[in-house]
């Protein structure tokens, strides 16, 4: 099948070559140059978190995060099942124990009201994922947090430009994870971000963030030579990269808004089908102000293969989205559950995303609704 209207397509705002020229011309292009400067002063200006540090990837980020977080074979974090691998992956890596716990039928986040029961005296971390870009309940889950001397990572890696309480996601928790994967609103092709704020953790992010070297205190001239003080890794973009990012970075503005339009035009257009049942639309908290990262229905399980297939016949390139960590061979294998996981298994049975990208036309998206709403009809 061919697909006309794919799912994604990467968005370049206009000044992205012109940079990348300008850092091909300089004499740094490898990792902590001009364009990576730049990119930091946005994301301080832009989220509120003071020390950013731009990574590889989200999974770098996360993985930068557990080295921070010092998390040591056997300690437990808890997370939703319904999420990337990285997720998981980051802490396993370190010897941890991810712990699932079920999720909200209206967010598709974590239920923050599992959290306690998922405690034991082995949990060292929080990661809450905010699904879609709609923030989870954070103002409890950092009560449970400071009550059981847990630290908070924030897994914001759809969450750019997104709010909870006019707080930017990632910059809530002692820790926060970015990607700017060219699936999401804001993009370098791979690409992240960790945004550290915990003022005690800063300096060991540093020495982490330049291959567990003390680098920074010899450039700022206060030791004769750096030298290995502590773990890291390579988790350094190329200036290249951020000379690309810094242009999607200027123009974040527009890109959101694009985004809000058309998930708007859905919302707008499916409220008649779900009233009848056919489906069931986002859930976006009068608290949470979202960045539109994705527009998602939940269909009948059982009907979600047979209406993706109908789609891409149709040229329409609709997609599910995460097999539940708590069911994949490796959750099996490194993880355990806490209590039920019936809201997890059923909703992501039936998550449906549709295409959505900047330059989607309304003649595009007019097409994808028309066959949204020809193949639920069938049912």
């Amino acid at each position: 099948m061919t697909i006309s209207i794919p799912f994604n397509r990467p968005y370049a705002s206009g000044k992205e070559f012109e940079y990348i020229r300008q850092a091909c011309l300089s004499s740094h292009i490898s990792g902590d140059g001009p364009f990576t400067k730049k990119c930091h002063e946005w994301l301080r200006a832009h989220t509120g978190s003071a020390n950013p540090f731009l990574t590889t990837s989200g999974t770098a980020a996360l993985e930068m995060a557990a080295l921070i977080a010092n998390i040591q074979p056997g300690d437990e974090v808890i997370m939703p099942s319904f999420t990337f691998v990285s997720a998981a992956n980051a802490f396993v890596l370190r010897g941890a124990i991810p712990v699932f716990v079920d999720i909200r039928t209206d967010t598709l986040n974590i239920d923050e009201t599992l959290i306690e029961a998922a405690i034991t005296k082995k949990t060292k971390a929080i990661v809450p994922v905010h699904y879609a870009g709609v923030a989870c309940e954070m103002d409890t889950i950092l009560e449970i947090a400071a009550k059981n001397n847990l630290i908070v990572i924030e897994d914001a890696a759809q969450g750019i430009c997104s709010a909870y309480k006019g707080k930017m996601l990632g910059s809530i928790g002692s820790l926060g994870a970015l990607s700017f994967h060219e699936t999401k609103n804001l993009i370098s092709g791979e690409g992240g971000a960790i945004l550290v704020n915990e003022a005690s953790l800063v300096e060991r992010a540093e020495v982490i963030w330049q291959k567990g070297t003390d680098r920074k205190k010899f450039n700022q001239g206060l030791v004769d030579k750096y030298t290995w003080v502590e773990l890291g890794s390579s988790f350094l973009p190329s200036d290249m990269i951020a000379a690309f990012l810094l242009a999607q970075f200027e123009s974040g503005e527009s890109i959101t808004a694009a985004h809000n339009a058309i998930w708007e035009k859905y919302h707008l257009a499916f409220e008649e089908l779900e009233s009848r049942g056919r489906c069931v639309r986002p859930r976006v908290p009068e608290h949470c102000t979202h960045n539109a990262h994705f527009y998602h229905l939940i269909v009948a399980g059982d009907k979600r293969a047979q209406i993706l297939r109908g789609l891409a016949a149709k040229g329409i390139g609709a997609v599910f989205h995460y097999v539940p960590l708590h069911s994949s061979p490796a959750g099996i294998k490194h993880a355990r559950v806490s209590g039920s996981m019936v809201n997890t298994d059923r909703l992501s049975a039936g998550v449906i995303r549709l295409p959505m990208w900047v330059e989607l036309s309304e003649q595009q998206q007019a097409l994808v609704i028309e066959s949204v709403i020809a193949e639920l009809n069938e049912f």
